[in-house]
């Protein structure tokens, strides 16, 4: 299994628009963070978790070629302004399955009627096969289990999921305890770490440190990371040996 963070930046992304904050103003690639989602791949398998507004920059820099679905972890426009770019997977593959709440899949419906709507459908619009999440559910991708892993986003439900050796949960600010131990001593743990002031609906750093030190996972990983965590590799080298930040294109193959 590979995963790839296809962004770890927040709904502004890094830089942003008009900022002359030093991080915003650095030279470090690793300090440009476009939206969050990220990449699961195994044997024939490629999954996305989330799609936002750099998708399709996303999806040509990593040369993908193939999406067997996008897993939504909640309706904001960072995680699914993208989803009409699945367009040349849709002329390719046929409908493109998306994985997500039934209260997400409403919102969806009514932002982007055309890729759901039946009727007149415009012959260029994608179409995708609707499987809607339900929170405790397991259900299949490929030949693999996906675990739905309940939070909040401040009062918001999201969902983060665990495939096989991986959990990735963002946009997290509190979560129950029986769900955590679904994924106690996971292999590879990814969890949104903002920045280092608290926040009402993002972990911070010492929140998402806290969390890491609850699961307990082998390595983790933060991301949906803002400008003001500071610098990429200060921050790094301030991090417990098993924790990073991760960044832009970062491949991690467990």
């Amino acid at each position: 299994m590979k995963l790839t963070f296809l962004g770890t930046g927040t709904s502004q992304g890094i830089p942003v628009i008009g900022s002359t904050h030093p991080v915003c103003l650095s030279k470090n690639p690793k300090d440009k963070r476009l939206r969050v989602s990220v990449l699961i791949s195994w044997g024939n398998y490629n999954f996305v978790i989330d799609c936002g507004p750099d998708f399709r920059q996303q999806m040509l820099t990593n040369e993908v070629t193939k999406l067997d679905g996008i897993l939504f972890t909640h309706e904001h426009a960072d995680h699914t302004a993208g989803i009409d770019d699945i367009r040349p997977f849709f002329f390719r593959q046929g409908d493109i399955p998306i994985y997500a709440h039934q209260r997400v899949v409403d919102n969806l419906k009514k932002r982007f009627d055309y890729i759901f709507s039946d009727i007149n459908r415009y012959p260029g619009a994608p179409a995708v096969k609707v499987n809607v999440v339900e929170k405790g559910i397991p259900f299949s991708l490929g030949d693999l289990q996906a675990h739905p892993i309940e939070a909040f986003h401040n009062r918001l439900q999201v969902f983060g999921y665990r495939i096989g050796g991986v959990a990735y949960l963002t946009d997290v600010k509190s979560i129950e305890d029986k769900e955590i131990e679904k994924i106690k001593g996971i292999k590879v743990l990814c969890v949104n770490a903002l920045r280092k002031e608290p926040h009402h609906s993002h972990f911070n750093l010492e929140e998402a440190l806290s969390f890491v030190e609850k699961v307990q996972p082998q390595t983790a990983y933060f991301t949906h990371i803002s400008h003001h965590m500071g610098f990429h590799d200060e921050v790094e080298n301030s991090l417990p040996e098993h924790v990073h930040l991760a960044y832009d294109n970062l491949t991690v193959n467990l």
